[in-house]
C-alpha cells in the first residue's frame, strides 16, 4: 500500500489538521517524522546529509534520510544510502523529475521505501505511475486542503471518506420505457454499499447493490442496477462519468452510507430496456433527482436500511451524495461555471 506523507507550513497546520490526522501516515515537521502507532505519537528524526558527505551505516540504519537529488553523485548517494539499510529515503528533484526517480525505483526497489516529494496531486500522480511501479509513496509539501483531498484520491482511495446527506422524498413518478444500465463488478458488495448515481451531477443518490435475499430471483452481490444510461455516477473521486459510457474493465467507485469509498473494476455492463420511475427528493434547499428501474429489486439507501423504490413515499429518507457546485467539462468539475440542471 502506498503511503502519504504531509509536511505544511507552521501557519497552516491548524487548517489541514482533520485531514492530515485522518488519511496522512506520516507529518514532516523541520527534521522531524511523526506518526501514530497505538494512539501515541512516535517521534523519529531525519538526517539529511550534505552532498559530498560519506554515509556511514549507524547514521542511516533503520532511518529516516532526505536528499536531494540533483545529479549522478547524489543519486548514488541515495543507492548507497539504501544498501546501508536506511527504512525510508525522501526524495526532492532539483531539476528532472522523472528519470531520475526511475533509476532510483529501479536500483533500490525492496531495499528501502522510497518517497518523492511533491507539490501537489499532479505531481503526486507521476511519482506513483513512474516505471509502472511507482514510489512507495509521496511526501506532499501543500498548505491547500484541496490538494490533500486530491492526492488521498490518488494514494489511498479506498480511504478517502465522502461526506453523505440525508435527503427527503418529494414524490415518485412511473414513466416510460428505457435504457437501463446493470454494472456488474469485479467485486462483492454488502447491505448499505452500492453506487451513487443522479440526474444531476451535484446530487446523487446511493443506489444499494443487488445484496438482499427474495423469493423470486436469487442476490447478486456483485450487482447494481444503476438506472438509466444518462445517469450520472462517480468515474473516479474527482469526475463523474454517464452511465452508458462504462465498460468492461472500466473503474467505479463503491461507496456506503457512511461514505467509506473503495474502486473496483467492471466485469460487464448490461444495456436493457425497462419500465423507468422518476424519483424526486430534497436536500439542502434545492431538489435532485434520479431515474431507476421501476422494480421491487432496485433499492435506494437509508440512514438505516434501504427501501425498494417501489414502496418510497413523500418525507421518506434516503442517503445522498452533494457533489461539487457549478457545471461539469467532460465529467471534470468546474465550480465557477453557472449551470442550471432540473
Amino acid at each position: 500500500m502506498k503511503e502519504l506523507w504531509v509536511e505544511a507550513p507552521q501557519e497552516k497546520k491548524r487548517a489541514l489538521e482533520s485531514l492530515v490526522s485522518q488519511y496522512s501516515d506520516w507529518v514532516v515537521e523541520g527534521n522531524r517524522a511523526n506518526f501514530f502507532q497505538n494512539k501515541k505519537q512516535i517521534t523519529i528524526d531525519i538526517f539529511s546529509p550534505k552532498k559530498e558527505e560519506k554515509l556511514e551505516k549507524n547514521s542511516v540504519y533503520k532511518k529516516i534520510v532526505r536528499i536531494c537529488i540533483s545529479d549522478k553523485e547524489t543519486e548514488d548517494q541515495i543507492v548507497e544510502a539504501a544498501k546501508l539499510g536506511a527504512s525510508y529515503l525522501i526524495v526532492s528533484c532539483a531539476n528532472w523529475r522523472v528519470i531520475p526517480l526511475e533509476n532510483l525505483i529501479a536500483r533500490i526497489k525492496g531495499k528501502s521505501k522510497l518517497i518523492a516529494e511533491v507539490t501537489n496531486a499532479e505531481e503526486a500522480k507521476v511519482a506513483l505511475e513512474t516505471l509502472e511501479l511507482g514510489t512507495d509513496g509521496v511526501l506532499l509539501k501543500t498548505s491547500d486542503p484541496d490538494e490533500v483531498r486530491k492526492t488521498v484520491a490518488l494514494v489511498k482511495p479506498e480511504a478517502l471518506i465522502l461526506e453523505m446527506a440525508v435527503a427527503k422524498i418529494v414524490f415518485t413518478k412511473p414513466i416510460s420505457t428505457g435504457a437501463r444500465v446493470c454494472v456488474d463488478t469485479c467485486e462483492l458488495m454488502t447491505h448499505g454499499e452500492g453506487m451513487l448515481v443522479g440526474s444531476q451531477s451535484a446530487g446523487l443518490f446511493l443506489v444499494e447493490a443487488e445484496v438482499n435475499e427474495n423469493p423470486y430471483v436469487a442476490s447478486r452481490p456483485f450487482r447494481v442496477n444503476a438506472g438509466s444510461c444518462s445517469m450520472y455516477t462517480l468515474g473516479n473521486l474527482q469526475t463523474t462519468r454517464y452511465l452508458q459510457e462504462f465498460k468492461a474493465g472500466d473503474e467505479v467507485i463503491i461507496v456506503d452510507r457512511e461514505g467509506k469509498t473503495r474502486k473496483t473494476n467492471v466485469g460487464r455492463i448490461k444495456i436493457e430496456i425497462r419500465p423507468l420511475i422518476l424519483v424526486e427528493a430534497h436536500v439542502e434547499g434545492k431538489i435532485i433527482k434520479t431515474i431507476l428501474q421501476n422494480a421491487e429489486t432496485v433499492r435506494l439507501v437509508t440512514p438505516k436500511g434501504s427501501v425498494p423504490v417501489t414502496e418510497l413515499k413523500p418525507n421518506d429518507e434516503v442517503t445522498v451524495y452533494l457533489a461539487a457546485k457549478g457545471g461539469r467539462h467532460f465529467g471534470v468539475s468546474v465550480p465557477e461555471e453557472t449551470v442550471i440542471e432540473k
